[in-house]
């Protein structure tokens, strides 16, 4: 025992620090908390027997975690006076005590921050990984000390069971310490060891206000140890006070992956090391609490330990394990690849499962989702000989052989609390299998060799009732499981456990109601990559959020039936599991709109559907140019699939007559047309046809252009090559000034302002001319979208037009976002400009969101072109696109859509004018048609973007229903740019959301 007056008086003496001592609580030293003007501190006063060169090995560690990773939040040890990290004091009893001081780290310790989101739990994962990370550098000579808390010496805490109290305690630590003697301990000393921290538990992680991870604690269980250990320390006490405790920890696990990557061994042996933990701790806690019965510290976690170690005895340790790998981006079972790829191998191979042949037999495909009319009226039935009736009499009707029920299907019936997930609300309402609907007693057999693994009657009601299961291998060893459910009792009177079964042999029979598990006779038919040594007990049904584990340990039994129309149900996804898989399988580098993305689901007209029904107005997608869903265009594409795709080596129809329209839709002598796929193929391919006609390479672009993806397109694009990850504007490219009416250099009000931004175009073709580069072409869209949603001033693209083509060079007019009648007063919004470029490209607009777009030239260019190598474009041009880009301009004409984009552009731009009288944010309204921008500003006069505005508006905007985006330079220009279908309505709702948008947001 030390007092607070005797921390205070060694506190003065050693560190010259005159301050009250405040007792903390600690497992092995006396700790005090020390607060002064210059800041707060620990004083840590350690036993008479406290090896000094231990402490050392954490100081040491402190400072080499500090150098290597700086930026960590561990403390600092403070030196006495004379200079010294430790300093031996003797105390009033002669006791001689080591004494250390360190910098306080602010924070609520984990155990008392009662809200646990999953970001919490990653934050804690990621800081372990990265102090763990540091570590693997670090040495000491006291590294390697037979220690107590180390995971490697878990047996010993065998002597200290009997101390155990409770016999239910004790007998599940004893459990657990036998499973990791005799199947964890060899394989641990094969997994990678160094010095880790050890003791990431629920009193030593600090949470700040904002529900992060902001600091780690106490090295006093450092060691030299297995590396995963460190981590299981981690989520055994992370999952105290948890009710789904693995659920809980899967983002801690994926965190400390990321930054510090595991290896298989790793992942396998972490669920049983997360056990053995807690079971340590029950045994520690009971023999120390024997040597310091008044020590109530030892006690403070133990309720909560034995919670967490009863779950976690219910789970299954294979589960658990798939998990961990799931949540890591990893296979969940590593052998099911290995599985489904021999299988699908061989699957010609296989025997049909029933004497009717599956890939012939007339069907009928039972839909027995949630909200289904199948699924409806059978809940509707009072048993299950009307559900049966049901059925088999709807098989009838379509004369079909074989009723199927899918796999992956999401079903009512398994909503019942039979079905629950312990600690959740959520169900195992998913199917595993695929289901065959046959009359009771047709006969079943093996589609492959294998021999019976297990058989069993589950006669409990909604089970499998009597089951079999075959064990099957692939070329190389690895096994794998059949399982049939629902046969008949008689069926395994007929086959014995350890039987060999040759492919095509009868195994059973299908079984009847009661005795089948009280289900309309069929064949419950599923296909196992692992068993999780539950046998015939396995699970026919998961729930939603373990969808990707179970496929993984239940693949698709289609594999083996082979039944060519395919059985595998549409799945919906829940939200947190499409970020989760969108992270794992596509690039961080695609962003998501909005800070809580939508999950989106449908489209119809103007409006777009999230998961639970409701409407956003679309102010932004361009894309969908007549529409989302127009039923007119999808048809077309529909009728054309089912006709014809090919490719333009061959003549058809839809080709000539598309190109044919494209090119009456523009003026003279624009009268060549290639077919592309995107935006940025077609102004790669009109890159390609400038330099090919010129014979030169360089190229003008307006400043925060945006032309494309491709590489020679983000050459050009100052939006991408002078934005993040930009590697600044190639030699052969120049970049003239936007020409901005609202904060450019010449403004509205000056007379002429277009022709003075059109002379920046000169200069830059006389630069490249001087450079001994010269211009091959000037790219400009006809309307500026990425840079603000700039209309372009009078005269401005004559001006630069006639200033390129006097450097000889030619005028390309990127339509991509801005073509097709959107300006509402010309099809193309060039001819708001009075002019004609030599290459105009378009995309986006033309398949309504189907990948078609176009470059449209001269014959002259055109022949340029022309070398004798051949431009190919394997889909450029197919039938389908060009019946769907003549849908499209069927309806922009049938609708009168560039009539209606005019109208409406007006109409919006008048209320956003009315509104910019209300709302002194917005500093200027510009647009053409149905292509708007508003620039919102802290201040009209110095005109200082306002883009945290902005994009709280864009929030705002969605919370209110409608869908927006922001554009410009300066991030604070609201794009508007909706489907043309627009009408008052739509307007009105817009306006009135928006005003409501910026009146919240300020």
């Amino acid at each position: 025992m030390v007092t607070a007056e005797a921390a205070a008086a060694i506190l003065a003496e050693r560190y010259g620090i005159t301050a009250t001592a405040e007792p903390l609580a600690g497992e092995h030293d006396a700790n005090f908390c020390i607060t002064t003007p210059e800041g707060t501190y620990v004083l840590k006063i350690s036993a008479p027997d406290a090896p000094v060169a231990v402490l050392d090995l954490q100081h040491q560690a402190i400072a080499h975690i500090r150098e290597v990773d700086p930026s960590l939040p561990i403390q600092r040890v403070v030196p006495t006076r004379t200079g010294e990290e430790v300093a031996l004091v003797t105390m009033g009893d002669g006791s001689v005590r080591p004494v250390r001081l360190l910098t306080w780290l602010s924070g609520t310790v984990w155990a008392d921050w009662s809200q646990r989101p999953s970001a919490l739990f990653a934050s804690l994962g990621a800081l372990v990984a990265r102090v763990d990370r540091a570590l693997s550098t670090f040495g000491h000579a006291e590294m390697n000390r037979a220690y107590l808390w180390g995971m490697q010496y878990a047996g010993r805490h065998r002597e200290f069971l009997p101390l155990i109290g409770d016999p239910a305690r004790r007998a599940a630590a004893s459990e657990i310490l036998d499973r990791f003697d005799e199947h964890v301990r060899g394989r641990l000393a094969r997994c990678r060891a160094q010095v880790i921290h050890n003791d990431a538990s629920d009193r030593n992680i600090l949470v700040g206000p904002d529900g992060s991870v902001v600091g780690l604690i106490d090295f006093g269980d450092l060691l030299h140890a297995p590396l995963v250990s460190g981590l299981a320390v981690a989520c055994a006490y992370a999952m105290l006070g948890e009710i789904r405790p693995i659920d809980a920890v899967l983002p801690l696990v994926a965190a400390y992956h990321e930054v510090t990557p595991l290896a298989d061994l790793e992942l396998e042996l972490l669920f049983d090391l997360i056990r053995t933990r807690l079971a340590m701790s029950q045994c520690m806690a009971a023999w120390q609490t024997t040597n310091a019965p008044d020590n109530e510290y030892l006690l403070i976690s133990q309720s909560h330990v034995w919670d967490v170690l009863r779950d976690l005895r219910l789970a299954n340790p294979h589960l658990a394990h798939f998990r961990f790998r799931d949540a890591c981006g990893l296979p969940p079972n590593p052998t099911a690849r290995k599985v489904v790829h021999w299988i699908e191998s061989r699957s010609r191979d296989f025997a049909s499962v029933t004497r009717h042949d599956l890939t012939e037999a007339s069907k009928l495909f039972f839909d027995l989702s949630t909200g289904s009319p199948d699924s409806n009226a059978l809940e509707a039935l009072p048993d299950v000989a009307a559900a049966a009736d049901y059925l088999f009499a709807r098989m009838r009707d379509e004369g079909a052989t074989v009723g199927i029920g899918r796999y992956l299907e999401d079903r009512p019936w398994y909503r019942a609390p039979a079905f629950a997930v312990p600690g959740s609300s959520e169900r195992r309402s998913v199917h595993l299998g695929v289901d065959l609907f046959l009359d009771a007693g047709e006969p079943i057999f093996a589609p492959l060799d294998g021999v019976v693994y297990a058989m069993a009657n589950n006669a409990r009601d909604g089970d499998y009732g009597p089951v079999i299961m075959l064990q099957h291998a692939t070329d190389d060893g690895v096994p794998f499981w059949t399982l049939y459910g629902h046969l008949s009792v008689e069926s395994l009177d007929r086959i014995e456990t350890g039987r060999s079964v040759e492919r095509g042999r009868q195994i059973g029979r299908i079984g009847n109601f009661p005795s089948n598990g009280n289900w309309a006779p069929h064949l419950h038919f599923q296909l196992l990559t692992h068993t999780l040594d539950a046998g015939c007990a396995i699970d026919g049904v998961a729930p939603p959020s373990m969808l990707d584990v179970w496929e993984s340990i239940s693949p698709d039994p289609n594999l083996v039936l082979g039944i060519p129309e395919g059985c595998r149900a549409r799945v919906d996804r829940r939200r947190d599991d499409l970020l989760r898989q969108r992270h794992r399988y596509l690039s961080d580098s695609l962003s998501l709109s909005y800070t809580t993305p939508l999950r989106i689901v449908r489209g119809e007209g103007q409006f777009l559907f999230d998961d639970v029904g409701r409407a956003y107005l679309d102010m932004v997608n361009n894309v969908c140019h007549v529409g989302h869903a127009h039923p007119r265009v999808v048809r077309a594409g529909q009728e054309q699939m089912a006709r014809l795709n090919t490719n333009t080596r061959y003549l058809y129809d839809p080709l000539v007559e598309y190109v044919r329209r494209l090119v009456e839709t523009f003026p003279d002598p624009l009268r060549v047309c290639f077919l592309v796929n995107s935006g940025s193929e077609a102004n790669d391919l009109a890159l390609r046809l400038a330099q090919a006609h010129t014979g030169r390479r360089g190229v003008i672009v307006i400043d925060h252009a945006y032309h494309g993806h491709l590489s020679s397109l983000v050459e050009i694009s100052p939006y991408k090559f002078d934005g993040p990850g930009g590697s600044g504007c190639p030699p052969h490219v120049r970049v003239c000034e936007m020409p901005d009416g609202y904060r450019g250099s010449f403004r509205y009000a000056e007379p002429e302002f277009g022709l003075r931004y059109g002379a920046d175009v000169g200069r830059k073709a006389r630069e490249l001319e001087a450079a001994g580069i010269g211009l091959a072409a000037f790219f400009a869209e006809s309307a500026i979208s990425c840079g603000g949603q700039i209309v372009l001033p009078p005269g401005y693209l004559a001006e630069a037009y006639r200033l390129v083509r006097a450097a000889k060079g030619l005028c390309v007019a990127d339509e991509v976002q801005v073509g097709l009648g959107r300006v509402g007063t010309h099809m193309w919004a060039f001819e708001t400009q009075g002019v004609v470029p030599d290459i105009v490209t378009m995309g986006k607009p033309l398949g309504n969101g189907h990948p078609l777009a176009a470059v449209m030239t001269t014959s002259e260019v055109a022949a340029s072109f022309e070398t004798g190598m051949e431009y190919f474009n394997t889909f450029g041009g197919n039938p389908v696109s060009c019946a769907i880009g003549l849908a499209v301009l069927d309806v922009i004409r049938d609708e009168r859509l560039q009539q209606n984009a005019l109208q409406m552009g007006d109409l919006l731009m008048t209320g956003l004018h009315d509104l910019s009288q209300r709302c002194s944010s917005i500093g200027d309204v510009r647009g053409l048609g149905l292509f708007i921008g508003v620039e919102l500003v802290e201040n009209r006069t110095t005109l200082e973007p306002a883009a945290a505005l902005a994009k709280t508006v864009i929030e705002r905007g969605k919370e209110n229903g409608i869908l927006l985006s922001i554009d410009g330079p300066h991030h604070n220009v609201l794009k508007i740019k909706p489907p043309m279908g627009m009408t008052e309505d739509h307007v009105g709702m817009f306006l009135d959301a928006l005003e409501r948008a910026l009146d919240s947001s300020r």
